[in-house]
């Protein structure tokens, strides 16, 4: 029964966009706290559910589990449970395996409209997950927005609390106007958000921006105005391909450059 729960938690957490390490005891030898095939989750705040035995050798699954789930990779770990080893009475050797389940980053969009509905086909494809916020439900549904993990009809500039910004989130604010855009942007600076990008063209990002710093507002370096790479087109579609790459390029910290070799070398 406490596998099968232990399952049910996981799976509820992987839908939520809720990192987690699994634990497994995949061998014990000795006399050990739990057997072979024990498990246990890690959240990030270090809380867990289920165990794999308490004492020391939770611990320091716990903490390699945590450090796992910072680098976003897991792997085979032993610990050698001796007074030699990690000072525990018991005698004998576990070792334990720790699948991450971390999204590499999730997705923000604040608005409804044409470029977030073909931005959000494009994440599909990707296979990033995202929410949208938009008071207009006629644009913020499941019709439009079929994969979306939540659809927040609020004011977007009033949605980012629940919204659960973190350090993974992507911030792209495409409203119906420019002024609602700058209340986006103001919020958006407030959070951890990894990138904010904000849509609009040179003159009207401009006047924006010398309106919110005369205001106080600090723009820092994630944000990104107007949004996208530019590798041109005009089309709700294109735009959104561009908005799309610009993400991926400042999440894997690329160049953004061609990849082609010099064929003629």
């Amino acid at each position: 029964m406490m596998e099968e729960n232990i399952i049910k938690i996981l799976s509820r957490a992987i839908e939520n966009r809720k990192n987690a390490a699994f634990v497994t005891i995949i061998s014990s030898g000795g006399s050990t706290p739990r057997d072979a095939g024990s498990k246990m989750i890690v959240f990030e705040d270090g809380s867990i559910a289920g165990t794999i035995g308490g004492g020391k050798i939770e611990a320091l699954s716990i903490k390699t589990a945590l450090d796992c789930l910072k680098k976003g990779e897991g792997g085979k770990f032993s610990f050698d449970l001796t007074p030699k080893g990690i000072g525990m009475a018991c005698m004998g050797k576990v070792e334990i395996f720790i699948d991450v389940y971390k999204t590499p980053l999730k997705v923000f969009i604040c608005g409804g409209g044409h470029v977030a509905k073909e931005l959000a086909k494009v994440l599909d494809i990707a296979g990033l997950p995202y929410s949208v916020a938009d008071d207009r439900t006629d644009f913020a549904n499941r019709n439009n927005f079929p994969q979306a993990f939540e659809i927040i009809n609020e004011f977007p500039h009033k949605a980012f609390k629940k919204a659960g910004i973190d350090k993974d989130t992507y911030v792209v604010i495409m409203t119906r106007g420019h002024m609602l855009d700058a209340e986006c942007l103001i919020e958006a600076v407030k959070t951890k958000a990894a990138y904010i990008g904000m849509i609009g063209s040179a003159s009207k990002v401009r006047t924006v921006m010398a309106k919110l710093k005369k205001d106080g507002v600090k723009i820092d370096k994630r944000v990104y105005s107007p949004i996208g790479l530019d590798i041109g087109g005009k089309t709700p579609g294109e735009i959104a391909v561009s908005v799309a790459a610009e993400i991926l390029k400042v999440h894997y910290k690329k160049s953004g450059a061609h990849m082609s070799v010099n064929l003629e070398a």
